[in-house]
């Protein structure tokens, strides 16, 4: 449930508004630049920093192994596409289910198409006003 709710919220914001660069943020791995997405025009923009990367992809001697740090990387990295999604079935879609959940499925499966092993990427949402930006990792 939880999962549906961040990507619907994920799916609400990557389709809504314009969209305009935010400022350089500084990590620790690397400078990252994501883009403003405004919902309506009595609404702040969201600062969105997609598909940053938070461990190393875990494939080869680090498949089925727990998440490893990621890499540095050099110049600012451009944070305004999705990560691919961890490889998972599809659902399938039929004119039985309700019309509500048919919808939110087929607005939804584009985004699950772009699977890979390597899908351990954050998609970071941040009030545009604020002075900075908030990253939450949990072991």
């Amino acid at each position: 449930m939880t999962l549906s709710i961040l990507a619907l919220l994920g799916l609400i914001l990557a389709t809504a508004g314009a969209e305009l660069s935010s400022r350089i943020v500084r990590t620790k791995y690397g400078e990252l630049s994501g883009v403003i997405v405004t919902l309506d025009r009595y609404l702040e923009g969201v600062e969105v920093f997609r598909g940053v990367p938070y461990a190393s992809p875990p494939i080869g001697s680090l498949r089925f192994m727990p998440p490893v740090t990621g890499a540095l990387w050099q110049g600012v990295k451009i944070a305004d596409k999705f990560g691919p999604v961890c490889p998972q079935k599809l659902p399938e879609l039929s004119d039985k289910m309700p019309k509500g959940r048919l919808e939110y499925l087929k607005r939804l499966l584009p985004y699950l198409k772009n699977q890979s092993e390597d899908c351990l990427y954050l998609n970071i949402y941040a009030p545009v006003q604020g002075k900075f930006c908030l990253f939450v990792f949990s072991r």
